[in-house]
């Protein structure tokens, strides 16, 4: 094995305990039960497969070329997803989403400013 093999090895086992600290975080924990409320909810369940069947009808009008049908269509998808999001429940579960997003965002961030600051910093 070769030196830069050792270090790419080395980076990935570094990447995969920063994964497991994030699994492990209140932020994914919260997701994680979030995500199993949303999956035993009947309602939202519900909502959720009327939605996939209505975008797979879109799709048939649209391969037909009957726009007024597909526009027809999106319109009533609006309306069940405006009812979904109108839910506490899917609320709660869209901002640890967002928290989740931005927990891994800011992190892959931290990683990018740093590697960038030792890559500036070497150059000198």
């Amino acid at each position: 094995m070769t030196v830069n093999e050792t270090k790419r090895e080395e980076i990935l086992a570094k990447a995969q305990e920063l994964a497991a600290l994030i699994a492990r975080s209140d932020e994914a924990d919260f997701y994680r039960k979030a995500e199993e409320k949303i999956s035993r909810n009947e309602h939202v369940q519900a909502l959720i497969s009327a939605i996939k069947k209505k975008q797979k009808e879109i799709v048939g009008f649209e391969a037909l070329g009957n726009k007024k049908m597909a526009e027809k269509i999106e319109q009533e998808i609006a309306v069940l997803q405006e009812e979904m999001d109108n839910i506490p429940l899917v609320r709660e579960f869209q901002q640890m989403q967002v928290e989740m997003n931005d927990l891994l965002q800011s992190t892959v961030g931290a990683v990018r400013d740093t590697v960038s600051e030792r890559i500036d910093f070497d150059k000198k």
